[in-house]
């Protein structure tokens, strides 16, 4: 699994695919944040933010590979093992920006009232259920459920949408959680919304493995 990830990663960076994804993260954070607001509400954006970047570079991840390459990786490796080497290396990116992000927002933040320990874990617990969020959004928008690129993007984006105002969405939960506590100056880690995400994006790289084995 780890040379799968690296192939899938590897495949990512040198397309450099992966720039409008982060670069809009960039313009998101660029515009909605500003030194000195309150620390809670900045994480809210900056997690939320990663939902629908999330959601984009899974799909890159899913899509990249030439359908000939995908076969020959597929006999190597397992076709369901390779997919699932592609759901993680388009997850893992926007963790790692989501967690660069955290501490910059907490470092610029206004932190009245709110501890920097405590503020910086409850925003890396909101980015970890976004981006898991999102992951399982990139998944199901994605082969082999929605081929057609016209109809993954429209999927894609409604998708995102929906996860992020939809009650019960992990994702919205904590984002719930992160603008209420801007309100009160109280950091509440999302630990509930957290492993909801978890299990979600478990039940989803599942279906998705089993539906690439039979499909394709």
């Amino acid at each position: 699994m780890k040379a799968l990830l690296r192939y899938q990663t590897g495949l990512l960076l040198r397309s450099q695919r992966w720039l409008a994804p982060l670069l809009l993260y960039a313009a998101v954070l660029g515009v909605g944040v500003r030194a000195g607001e309150p620390v809670l509400g900045a994480l809210g954006l900056a997690a939320g933010a990663l939902l629908p970047v999330t959601a984009w570079s899974v799909r890159i991840c899913v899509t990249q590979e030439p359908p000939a390459a995908r076969n020959v990786v597929a006999a190597a490796a397992g076709r369901g093992r390779a997919h699932l080497a592609a759901l993680a290396a388009g997850t893992l990116l926007p963790a790692l920006v989501g967690g660069v992000a955290v501490l910059a927002v907490v470092a610029v933040g206004d932190r009245r009232g709110v501890a920097a320990s405590a503020a910086m874990a409850t925003g890396l617990l909101a980015v970890l259920t976004c981006v898991l969020t999102g992951a399982c959004v990139g998944a199901l928008a994605s082969r082999p459920f929605v081929r057609g690129p016209g109809w993954s993007v429209s999927a894609l984006v409604l998708g995102s949408l929906f996860a992020l105002v939809t009650t019960g969405s992990p994702a919205k939960h904590a984002m719930t959680a992160l603008i209420t506590g801007a309100r009160t100056a109280t950091a509440t880690p999302p630990w509930l919304a957290c492993g909801g995400a978890v299990l979600l994006a478990a039940g989803c790289a599942a279906v998705s493995r089993a539906a690439t084995a039979r499909l394709e």
